[in-house]
């Protein structure tokens, strides 16, 4: 096992790290005794440093991945060398079956040898039954073959000539042509019984190196690289109470392993953000780009989420495994009474009526609407309402508690990324209890003096025990040049082409809006 380099602190006595030592082989290197009348040096190395220090001394590097919801993922491991000066053949067999071979970084973390990998080999075939018949063409071999006789199971060995394997190198098949007793079928006798595994087969992925090392010696180097078949995704579960604009907020990270590999206790990273990769072509990356996605794995994870070049980088807080063809999820957020009002939306020509930069005097267009009334949350991403991290994209989930106290699911959408102090609106579904429509009530066009005027009537019904305030959207989407002449409640300008009229209403009330727009060109 691995020697390491010990540090006593007050509160451990020295028979509490020599029993450690018995699972070495060699003893400690040197020791540091902090005597316990030294206070200030307490505080500068705590039982918590201490313990990580003693857990990288004794377990070595944990292997680090940092995900990205790109369907890949900056793989960073150790490999154990023992160099010769000169030129080495190194054969590393731990990779995942989805490694870029063209992005592996090699290189000693001490800095101590120069490591130069002169030509490197990727084989990923794994040893098959038809890979070993393909390396036994033109021998005879034995194939096993059980049959049943008297009620009793009895086995056979059956001499065969493999003429013919049915292997193809990438993937694809034949039907196999074995000679038995001089005559040759297209089916196996039996199961094939090697010799051996052959001269030229792997068991599993593996880069055979031509290593150039400076000098000799004994180290653990670190190999980095970029593989597929990694992804993840975050999602957020919102319950609220029977009453009120309050939620608690839970996030998840769901982390998928398709990578052909087990990561066992390694320290994750997982990427947000719209990170520019070549895809599906596995094309090289520039050697300095590389380089930058290998330090974000080296990076301390100290932090459970932080500001990243143009992204954000979220670590979990201990190692983990994660399986190959494995789903893990980790809750990475958790915040309570954030407030998050219900908001009322009735757009009425929602239907993909917009204004498209051109002039529109075609009479119909725009005034087939809609009755729905869309139910939607905000929330503002902030320290001040109990938030304040940067929220990667996700699915969101609503859950509101009954009067029994049970949850009950009442809508789900997308967020993308969001940065903190942003405000997030989502939409849950449509309102039970309120009805609008909208209906066109006059249009003229005077294409001579360039004017077109275009009035609207809204009605709006509130059946619900309790007060509301509907958000009437309106698109004006004929022109870029338009005036509200006239109006029956006040309005607020959105965006170029949208107003928006805020209607507070009764229960059980009917409200009628009117408004008038003049375009002119």
């Amino acid at each position: 096992m691995k020697t390491p380099a010990f540090i006593l602190c007050p509160g451990r006595t020295e028979e509490f790290f020599t029993r450690l030592l018995h699972h070495y082989d060699n003893p400690p290197p040197f020791a540091v005794l902090i005597k316990q009348k030294h206070k200030s040096m307490k505080k500068i190395i705590s039982i918590a440093s201490l313990a990580g220090l003693m857990a990288q001394a004794i377990f070595g590097a944990e292997p680090a991945l940092t995900i990205y919801n790109q369907n890949f993922a900056v793989v960073r491991d150790t490999v154990p060398l023992d160099l010769k000066s000169g030129v080495n053949n190194v054969r590393y067999a731990d990779a995942t079956a989805r490694v870029e071979p063209d992005s592996v970084i090699l290189r000693d973390p001490a800095g101590k040898h120069s490591l130069q990998i002169w030509e490197q080999n990727y084989r990923n075939d794994p040893v098959t039954q038809e890979l070993l018949l393909s390396l036994f063409e033109g021998k005879t071999i034995d194939f096993q073959n059980s049959r049943m006789k008297d009620n009793t199971q009895s086995r056979e060995f059956i001499p065969g000539k493999i003429i013919r394997s049915g292997y193809v190198p990438g993937g694809g098949s034949e039907q196999p042509i074995i000679e038995v007793n001089g005559k040759l079928q297209f089916t196996l006798p039996g199961t094939p019984l090697f010799p051996d595994l052959g001269d030229d087969t792997v068991l599993k992925p593996t880069l055979n190196w031509l290593l150039q090392s400076d000098q000799p010696g004994k180290f653990d180097a670190e190999v980095s690289y970029i593989t597929g078949g990694f992804t993840w995704e975050a999602d957020y579960n919102l319950v609220s109470p029977e009453k009120g604009d309050t939620v608690d907020l839970i996030g998840w990270v769901t982390m998928n392993n398709q990578s052909g590999k087990t990561f066992r206790d390694a320290r994750i990273k997982l990427m947000a953000g719209d990170v520019n990769k070549i895809q599906p072509q596995n094309y090289p990356m520039a050697a300095g780009r590389v380089m930058k996605m290998m330090d974000m794995a080296t990076a301390a994870p100290a932090v459970t989420e932080k500001a990243f070049d143009e992204f954000h980088l979220y670590s979990l807080a201990r190692t983990t495994t994660l399986l190959d063809r494995e789903t893990k999820q980790v809750e990475f957020v958790r915040a309570t009474d954030v407030k998050a009002p219900v908001i009322y939306i009735y757009d009425g020509a929602e239907s993909g009526y917009r204004f498209y930069g051109g002039l529109n005097s075609d009479r119909g267009y725009g005034t087939q609407g809609n009755k729905k009334v869309r139910v939607m949350r905000e929330f503002v991403n902030a320290e001040t309402n109990h938030l304040g991290i940067a929220l990667p994209k996700g699915k969101l989930r609503f859950y509101r508690r009954d009067a029994d106290g049970q949850m009950e699911f009442v809508g789900e959408d997308m967020i993308d990324h969001t940065p903190r102090n942003e405000t997030i609106r989502v939409t849950t579904g449509n309102a039970f209890d309120l009805v609008g429509e909208r209906k066109q009530t006059n249009f003229r066009v005077d294409n001579g003096d360039k004017w077109l005027d275009e009035s609207f009537e809204i009605k709006l019904r509130n059946r619900k025990k309790e007060p509301v305030e509907i958000r009437v959207v309106e698109h004006l989407y004929r022109w870029n040049n338009w005036e509200i002449t006239a109006k029956s409640d006040d309005f607020k300008k959105t965006d170029a082409q949208t107003i928006e009229f805020r209607v507070p209403m009764k229960p059980d009330e009917e409200r009628t809006g009117t408004y008038t727009v003049h375009y002119s060109w």
